[in-house]
């Protein structure tokens, strides 16, 4: 058994530094055999095509970030609005560390908005669904985001985040935010854009906005009513 399971992780870890430089597309099966320094057949034997591969990585990636969540989880002497900041640049880190693995949670995140669309289901690639790791992809990908919801449920009740915020909520609209910050990266670090900004502002102006949202700090001004009269 011990042996099966080095075998996967050494498929595994081959496949991650060929993704990284060749590509998914560029790389083939047999490619990652040789990396691994193990047969194609064998290779094979653990997972049934380049699909499979990608979805076994994809629950690594998901896996590993559930930890970054974990460890964030487990910060002692740091309240709700603390975690989420800490949990936040996590993210990003991650992104930035383990750039495979982060583009397969965003590629899954793509593919499960297909699978749960009944018109866009029949359009996705069957050997993506026939991938058992695929299916165990649907029952562990929500646990990083149920333990950033207690994050917000431990804010709450901590005072460090506003009492009316609902946890759910609030915690999938941060995670979409910090998706998007990643996202928009590369055209804030454009010199050519016309807004001048530059990404360390960026960053410290998404992080204060995001913890004056959530501590309540931002509020709405009412429109002063001018009085007039027609004569």
């Amino acid at each position: 058994m011990a042996g099966e399971k080095n075998k996967e992780k050494l498929i595994l870890e081959a496949a991650t530094q060929l993704f990284t430089t060749k590509g998914f597309q560029a790389t083939r099966m047999e490619d990652v055999a040789k990396q691994a320094g193990i047969s194609k057949g064998l290779t094979y034997f653990y997972f049934k095509n380049k699909e499979d591969l990608f979805m076994a990585l994809t629950k690594k990636a998901f896996d590993l970030l559930r930890e970054e969540f974990r460890e964030v989880l487990r910060s002692k002497g740091k309240n709700g609005l603390e975690m989420l900041h800490d949990l936040t640049l996590r993210i990003w880190d991650f992104s930035i560390q383990h750039p495979v693995y982060y583009q397969a949670i965003i590629q899954f995140l793509d593919v499960l908005n297909s699978y749960t669309s009944a018109e866009k289901k029949a359009q996705l690639d069957p050997l993506i669904l026939e991938s058992i790791h695929f299916h165990k992809l649907l029952d562990i990908h929500h646990e990083p985001i149920r333990l950033g919801v207690q994050m917000v449920s431990q804010g709450i009740k901590d005072g460090s985040i506003r009492p009316e915020l609902q946890p759910e909520i609030t915690f999938y609209t941060l995670w979409s935010m910090a998706i998007g910050y990643q996202k928009t990266g590369g055209a804030i670090a454009y010199e050519g854009k016309e807004t001048k900004i530059s990404l360390e502002a960026w960053k410290n102006g998404f992080l204060k906005l995001m913890q004056d949202m959530l501590k309540g700090t931002i509020q709405a001004s009412k429109p002063q009513v001018v009085q007039t009269t027609l004569f």
